[in-house]
């Protein structure tokens, strides 16, 4: 596709499509923003909605969680749907699906219902979230793909750091409700943008549209019991069978997956995908780099609330540097990437991770620990736009959409995966009223040693490429 819309596809008297194609970034990265917001923003409002609510122990971490399992499991399905009915038009039903349950979110009266919210949350997460990345993939070309990307990695970093900003500033000063009914009129406003902005463009006749339902219900399935034995690491430890049970299923799961796919005439996902060298850099990058920003917001907003005894409000606006941090890795890996090839960025990236990670463990201090998560935000920016380049820069139109879900797909696991390894790192220290530092600084220890493997890792298996400067 072009970068703008030919005139000859616009029907007279039809809405008056905007010109810029970053107009229609604008629009759609502010969308997806609220989608990772939404990982993160409820974290420090959840001790207000226990008690409003009466919410039980074990309900707790649901109210979080359940909306990353939807989020993640029915990733990869939702970016084959936007592949054969338009990325588009299922950005604009997952986006009204998110926005009408964020309203049902704001208005819980129990745990039932909000729980019953934060699924549909995730689920028009899971619709909109690689539809609107294929809509940019689509919308942009040679050196401004690239420059798209920074946009788009700088927001899918930053995004859970403002979530802890947000959610700490919104429950202070206006109540744990707007956590979610923020989303309303955004969203609405996002609804009667998008359509202005973004052209639809064409999809699969209904002849040529098949979808693997088998497959669908297989990852899905497998992704989602993935993503629930990660959770439950955290609270219940490694050896729990509430953990090993679903981390054995998704195994077994996802390889039963794998021999459906060989043999499917339309596979949902072409198993040899993952077997492109980019592709499989870019995805153990994005797992990498999210686990260990996601992990290092837990283990910090944990500490800082819990250790230090910081407010809310406090915990959101000490986070405010690591999230400018995070935004400037971003852009800066952007920027190089035509000078400085793919491997290098990554492994400079993970080195700074690694450093901050370090100086965490070292010295937990308040304030020397927000600096310390900063360098590793800086670190961590740069390496999401290298994930999301070696994933996507070569995508055809018609995978981009399965390309995208794959990447974010990863997005959900990594941050699934970094709480369940810091959250065990800091031991059980984490469910008591009174913690120490010393379980902080094991854990930040134990986030140095991941992020120096998957700087050992990204040596051997990201591409030495540079990206050209048209291309």
């Amino acid at each position: 596709m072009t970068s703008t819309m030919p005139r000859a596809s616009r029907k007279p008297g039809g809405p008056p499509y905007a010109r810029s194609r970053w107009v229609a970034l604008a629009l759609l990265a502010s969308a997806q923003l609220m989608l990772v917001l939404d990982v993160t923003v409820v974290n420090v409002a959840l001790p207000d909605i226990g008690v409003a609510l009466h919410l039980q122990r074990g309900e707790l971490p649901w109210v979080v969680t359940i909306y990353t399992v939807f989020f993640g499991g029915l990733m990869l399905l939702g970016g084959r749907i936007a592949d054969l009915f338009g990325a588009r038009r299922m950005t604009l039903i997952g986006l009204a699906l998110f926005t009408g349950s964020s309203l049902l979110c704001g208005l819980s009266q129990d745990a039932a219902t909000l729980l019953a919210g934060r699924s549909l949350q995730g689920l028009g997460a899971a619709l909109m979230s690689p539809a609107a990345l294929a809509t940019v993939l689509t919308l942009f070309t040679g050196a401004d793909r690239g420059k798209a990307f920074g946009v788009w990695s700088a927001l899918a970093g930053a995004g859970s750091a403002l979530g802890v900003i947000l959610g700490g500033v919104l429950t202070s000063e206006a109540g744990w409700r707007w956590v979610f009914t923020i989303n309303v009129p955004i969203g609405i406003a996002l609804l009667i943008a998008i359509p202005l902005a973004v052209p639809a463009r064409q999809v699969p006749s209904a002849a040529q549209r098949s979808l693997d339902v088998p497959g669908a219900v297989l990852v899905t399935a497998g992704t989602a019991a993935a993503i629930y034995g990660l959770i439950n690491i955290g609270s219940h430890g490694w050896p729990a069978a509430s953990t090993v049970l679903p981390l054995v299923l998704a195994v077994a799961i996802w390889t039963v997956f794998g021999m459906v796919e060989r043999r499917a005439r339309r596979p949902l996902l072409t198993v040899g995908l993952l077997g492109r060298r980019a592709v499989l850099a870019g995805s153990f990058l994005m797992l990498a780099a999210t686990g260990l920003l996601v992990g290092g917001y837990f283990l910090g907003s944990f500490a800082l609330q819990h250790a230090y005894g910081y407010s809310a409000l406090h915990v959101g606006l000490l986070f405010l540097p690591v999230a400018v941090a995070t935004i400037a890795g971003a852009q800066a890996g952007s920027k190089v990437l035509t000078r400085i090839s793919a491997r290098n960025i990554a492994v400079t990236g993970l080195a700074l991770t690694a450093a901050g990670y370090a100086i965490a463990a070292r010295w937990p201090q308040p304030a020397v620990m927000v600096v310390a998560l900063s360098i590793a935000a800086l670190g961590i920016g740069a390496t999401f736009v290298t994930a999301f380049t070696a994933s996507l820069t070569d995508a055809d139109p018609a995978e981009a959409g399965l390309r995208s879900a794959l990447v974010n797909t990863f997005h959900e696991l990594g941050g699934a995966a970094g709480v369940a390894v810091l959250s065990s790192a800091a031991g059980a220290g984490l469910v008591v009223a009174h913690l120490s530092s010393h379980d902080f600084s094991h854990a930040f220890g134990v986030g140095a040693v991941c992020a120096a493997v998957a700087l050992a890792i990204a040596a051997a298996l990201v591409p030495a490429v540079l990206r050209k400067p048209g291309g």
